[in-house]
């Protein structure tokens, strides 16, 4: 077995009963919207990074077995893979509102539900985190165009269907 790098040992899941420690059980039964850790404008560069993401995804995975009147992830679980992803694909167009309208404010607090419903979407469809990560780093260098090129190409050619998304 290979050895762990520092940010797989992050993402990989804890102990469930602890609680991550920036994290609690009563940001996970609130939405997402109501939790106010601190103002972006008050936060140092130190203070936040991209890993709140792996804790976020461990805690909703520490929720997978929780009683779904106490826990707004483990209700979102409970109505099962479809319900999520709608739920998901409703907080998207809330977000895509809100940058229409040039709401700054506002696509912060949607951008968050956004990812928050996109963990939970991970969780539902057992994917971990450093599964997208891998995927990312995998585009890194890439140009975008070729990147979209050829995953439209192995689509259709492995479906033999045309794709529908736009190119």
């Amino acid at each position: 077995m290979s050895k762990l790098t520092k940010k797989e040992a992050a993402a990989k899941p804890k102990d469930s009963s602890r609680k991550p420690k920036k994290l609690t059980a009563s940001a996970d039964c609130a939405p997402l919207a109501d939790v106010r850790i601190a103002a972006p404008s008050t936060l140092s560069v130190g203070e936040v990074d991209a890993a709140v993401l792996d804790r976020l995804w461990s805690v909703v995975m520490s929720r997978r077995t929780a009683d779904p009147t106490v826990s707004h992830s483990a209700r979102l679980l409970s109505r099962g893979t479809a319900k999520v992803a709608q739920k998901f694909g409703e907080e998207a167009v809330e977000c895509v509102i809100e940058a229409v309208l040039g709401n700054k404010d506002a696509i912060i607090a949607e951008s968050a539900d956004v990812l928050y419903h996109l963990v939970v979407v991970w969780v539902a469809s057992d994917i971990a985190p450093r599964e997208v990560w891998a995927e990312l780093q995998r585009r890194e260098g890439i140009s975008g165009v070729a990147e979209k090129a050829s995953r439209v190409k192995s689509l259709s050619v492995a479906s033999g269907v045309e794709t529908r998304k736009i190119p």
